[in-house]
């Protein structure tokens, strides 16, 4: 789940990070009048939606009085915000952040995500930081520089102060940027965040550290431990038919493809959709089946598939195990088929918990399944038949 840039930064601030003074407003008339209660001379009115490069769109805009703040808000508000990441249709700014501009000495670059493949967390930082931070790495023109921690507890080690030096902090101001580190450290791990970037972490004239943009995404599989952030999610922001498949323990995306996914196990999905992808095919969609969910669950998402006019064939990929079984998994088939009325050509390949009890499931169901014991067979079948063979 990802948050707001004002939310980001108010669950920041009670990590003890510095932000600017600021209020969120969704009228251009509110935008005005909170602007005053400000009362700074130089402000800034950002568009709040869940994409970058937000700036280069017009997006962030500066201001010298509160009645410019409420023409810009009212520029803003209501209309599409196209970025190079919201695609061409852009996202609909329901909500301008009004803040106190801050003097920049300094931007700094300061981001800790959790890397999947080492179990770590990662602190990556540049002494360039700014927009378009991933462009100019790529040119060489920025640095980045990191360091691991591990994920147990609160406690952090390793050479914080060399990397404070080596984004080019010096004396109390590397002082103050370690405890930053420190304080981003402890909201990863209180947050069960995936990821918080701080781009740009500002230095003042005065050698103080503020949060000037940042980006929070927590991780929806550990919600259940924090309802007051769950509460913050943005359901305008988000796709409601990828929202309705949370709700039904899925994580579902819908792609551009013609070979539907049944996959439980996200590792497994991506899996899935990679052997596709050499095999010369293209996936309808993204599926993962949560080890939470149930048959009616499961139904819900291969109805998902089903109701893809697109879609030619289905892919069930299928590894039972721990809490999700094979026969499960075949049930919430087989449910989903009686509702839609659809059933398409299906390649099957099932291995693990209960597999023989969901063929025999299967043989009692009628269902038009192929299923093949090899998972690379089975790609090449599921492209074979949405190419037009058998």
């Amino acid at each position: 789940m990802k948050l707001q840039e004002f939310q980001a930064k108010r669950v920041l601030s009670l990590y003890g990070l510095t932000c600017p003074e600021g209020r969120v407003a969704i009228t251009a008339d509110e935008a005005q009048a909170m602007a005053a209660e400000i009362g700074a001379e130089r402000l800034i009115v950002k568009a709040q939606i869940l994409a970058g490069d937000r700036a280069s769109a017009g997006g962030v805009r500066a201001a010298g009085s509160p009645a410019e703040v409420g023409a810009i808000a009212r520029e803003l508000l209501g209309k599409p915000l196209v970025t190079p990441q919201t695609g061409p249709e852009g996202q609909v700014v329901h909500r301008v952040l009004v803040e106190a501009a801050i003097g920049v000495a300094r931007e700094l670059y300061l981001t800790m995500a959790v890397d999947g493949a080492t179990g770590t967390l990662l602190l990556i930082g540049s002494a360039a930081g700014g927009s378009a931070i991933e462009q100019r790495h790529r040119s060489g023109a920025a640095t980045l520089e990191t360091l691991r921690f591990n994920t147990r507890g609160e406690t952090l080690g390793g050479d914080v102060a060399g990397f404070c030096a080596r984004i080019g902090l010096e004396g109390q101001v590397a002082r103050d940027g370690a405890e930053t580190i420190r304080r981003l450290h402890q909201a990863m791990i209180g947050l069960d965040a995936r990821l918080i970037e701080i781009n740009p972490l500002v230095v003042d004239a005065a050698g103080a550290l503020t949060v000037v943009d940042a980006k929070i995404e927590i991780d929806d599989n550990a919600l259940f431990r924090h309802p007051e952030l769950a509460q913050l999610r943005d359901d305008d922001e988000v796709d409601e038919i990828e929202l309705e498949a949370q709700r039904h323990q899925l994580n579902f995306m819908q792609m551009d493809g013609d070979i539907g996914l049944v996959v439980n196990g996200a590792g497994l999905g991506l899996a899935t959709v990679d052997m596709i992808f050499d095999a010369g095919g293209r996936p309808a969609n993204f599926m993962d089946i949560r080890t939470t969910a149930k048959s009616l669950d499961i139904a819900h998402g291969v109805g998902l598939v089903l109701d893809n006019p697109r879609a030619k064939v289905l892919l069930v990929n299928v590894y039972g195990g721990g809490m999700q079984a094979c026969d499960t998994i075949i049930e919430g088939l087989a449910i989903a088929v009686r509702r839609k009325g659809r059933a398409l050509p299906t390649i099957l390949r099932l291995g693990g918990k209960n597999e023989d009890l969901a063929r025999l499931r299967l043989d009692s169901f009628k269902l038009p399944i192929v299923e093949l014991a090899d998972m690379a067979q089975a790609v090449e079948r599921a492209v074979a038949i949405a190419h037009g063979g058998m």
